[in-house]
């Protein structure tokens, strides 16, 4: 059977969501605090967005490469932000969760028919295509904020971006049932343990982030991680942890 043609554009929602990133990036550059903060605002969680939709596309692609043609179909390749299962649940609340205690939750899902990927190594990389779409975006962004001369708005704006991908790549790679981590081990795993962990597959992550909001500990064991690996991969956690708090403006 021959492979299905990749004829969706891309869709204007993503463009959208584009815009109002580089709209946040602007108004950071102003001279006004109340310009700058909804700039760092506008940034933030409109680049939040774009990383969902690319980390959705990541793993669709990969799909799409290892035997699952049924994800072109679907709209996946699209970028469109309400092909991701329900825009508010996969997108809404984890963007709600970010501007509240600024952690970005996983969002979105991409239904993947597993019998048609060619090998288990395939799954695992399906699995992990997503998170690391985080990891590099975030790279990018650190290595930007370092290179590049920019007002100190922007700075602190893309720094705090970066560091939400590097905390979204450490999220989502723990092994835990229904998250990213566990979808790269479980082709591996036995059918015993495959059908055991099926059970928790729901409530293990809605535990887990429950701990994550409620316990500060926990919370904090997170940013301790991120901000190690944001500073290996060249960024500078005083500008993100600045622009963290001009993000979390009413926190101040």
């Amino acid at each position: 059977m021959p492979r299905q043609q990749l004829r969706s554009p891309v869709s204007p929602i993503f463009f959208l969501l584009l815009a109002i990133t580089l709209c946040g990036g602007a108004l950071a550059t102003g001279t006004s605090d109340l310009i700058v903060t909804i700039g760092v605002v506008l940034l933030v969680l409109g680049g939040w967005a774009v990383s969902l939709c690319l980390h959705e596309f990541g793993h669709a692609a990969v799909a799409y490469r290892g035997g699952d043609t049924s994800v072109a179909n679907k709209g996946y390749l699209t970028l469109d932000i309400r092909r991701y299962l329900n825009p508010m649940l996969s997108f809404g609340l984890p963007l709600i969760f970010l501007i509240i205690g600024g952690i970005p939750l996983p969002g979105g899902a991409v239904w993947i028919n597993n019998w048609a990927l060619r090998s288990r190594l395939i799954r695992s990389m399906v699995s992990l295509a997503g998170p690391l779409i985080n990891l590099v975006l975030g790279i990018i962004l650190a290595v930007v904020t370092q290179i590049v001369s920019m007002p100190l708005g922007l700075l602190i704006g893309l720094s705090y971006l970066a560091l939400v991908q590097v905390l979204a790549f450490l999220l989502n790679i723990l092994p835990i049932p229904g998250l990213d981590g566990f979808g790269v081990l479980e082709p591996y795993l036995s059918k015993q343990t495959r059908e055991m962990t099926d059970k928790i597959r729901p409530w293990a992550p809605l535990a887990f982030f429950v701990l994550l909001l409620g316990v500060p500990e926990v919370s904090s064991a997170l940013f301790s991680a991120g901000s190690v690996l944001f500073t290996l991969v060249g960024g500078s956690t005083q500008a993100a942890f600045a622009g963290y708090s001009q993000f979390l403006f009413w926190r101040r």
